[in-house]
């Protein structure tokens, strides 16, 4: 990913965690480049991941300091409370000593707000899926889990400053935290020899800011 001759050179493995189906758009741009793999990791066997598996627990499938990289978008909400702690430090066991983690979630002030606003069952925006409600965000796709798909449902939620101690409590040396420019909340956590300005001009290309 570095344009520095010096730096760690690909091609490089992102783990794409509770992947749902094949869709690479799925995962952030910046690992749109040739110089990334995918390995999709997922709970539900019917989305056919490469490797099927908890985030709680990845011992069994993913080695120590394999990964470049972990995307993981809108999952850990799916986690039960006291279970984050244990997926932050499984992404942090699996990655290499200059990888990082970019964790997408919701976020749950910008969703009070949209409650206080608009009420609760009001369409606070159209997704590929369909309408999403505050209600939606806060429990789970609904239409989702009616279907079947238990999956779907939400567990625990964050804000910046509750995401930015647990990745900190995880033993990264690092965390950017900063709410998107929806209902979501971004984070990206460092590790010990991760190139912070690189990383971060990498991120700013794609329109991903944090504050410095």
């Amino acid at each position: 990913m570095s344009d520095n001759s010096s730096s760690v050179v690909g091609p490089y493995r992102v783990l794409n965690v509770g992947s749902g189906a094949p869709v690479r758009q799925k995962l952030h741009t910046i690992f749109h480049t040739p110089d990334w793999q995918e390995v999709r990791m997922d709970i539900d066997p019917a989305v056919q991941p490469d490797l099927l598996g908890d985030m709680i627990d990845m011992r069994d499938i993913v080695a120590d300091e394999s990964f470049d990289a972990v995307w993981s978008s809108h999952n850990i909400e799916h986690l039960y409370d006291h279970q984050v702690p244990r997926a932050l430090a499984e992404f942090r066991r699996i990655l290499k000593p200059h990888g990082f983690a970019i964790i997408n979630c919701p976020d749950m002030f910008s969703i009070a707000r949209q409650i206080l606003e608009h009420g609760l069952e009001d369409a606070a925006y159209i997704s590929p899926a369909g309408p999403i409600s505050p209600l939606d965000m806060l429990f789970g796709f609904g239409k989702a889990i009616a279907n079947g798909n238990t999956f779907m449902a939400h567990r625990t939620g964050f804000s910046v400053e509750r995401l930015r101690r647990l990745l900190d409590a995880a033993g990264f040396t690092e965390s950017w935290v900063a709410r998107g420019n929806g209902f979501d909340l971004w984070a990206v956590a460092l590790m010990d020899a991760t190139d912070s300005d690189d990383l971060r001009r990498h991120l700013e290309q794609t329109g991903l800011q944090f504050p410095k």
